[in-house]
């Protein structure tokens, strides 16, 4: 049973980084586009309107597993910054303060910094092809043949 549970990481692992990437991007698209039933922050507001394109730029890479590692460190470090300077002077527990979202999408990107895209990202795809380049020797340096 183990075996095919850890046969199955990969799916599970990149099913988990395209529902918190489309949960993430669409904080991000509510705050900049006045949708769902949020409200647009002044442009170059500090820090909701960059929270804001990072959660939908960070969103939209982590979803597509692309630079995942680097938009997840981003991502988590601005929702850290969201907790401990927006949620947490309001009260310590995250359900007293309203920071559950912003713990569990820190704590959620931070895993993605050290576990990758896992299956169905870009990132394994660009892998692939730059793998597949550094095993292909340059035409200065193939054998010549007669």
């Amino acid at each position: 049973m183990s075996g095919r549970l850890n046969s199955a990481q990969p799916y599970a692992l990149g099913l988990f980084r395209i529902v918190i990437g489309l949960l993430f991007t669409c904080h991000g698209a509510a705050k900049i586009f006045g949708v769902l039933g949020s409200t647009t922050p002044e442009v170059g507001s500090w820090p909701t309107w960059y929270a804001a394109v990072i959660e939908l730029v960070g969103g939209i890479l982590v979803l597509l597993g692309l630079g995942t590692r680097a938009a997840a460190f981003i991502s988590s470090g601005a929702m850290a910054y969201a907790y401990f300077k927006v949620h947490q002077p309001a009260a310590l527990w995250p359900m007293e303060n309203g920071g559950e979202g912003a713990a569990l999408y820190c704590w959620a990107m931070f895993l993605l910094i050290f576990t990758g895209s896992g299956a169905f990202g870009l990132d394994r795809l660009f892998e692939g092809r730059s793998a597949s380049a550094a095993d292909t020797p340059a035409a200065e340096e193939r054998p010549v043949t007669a």
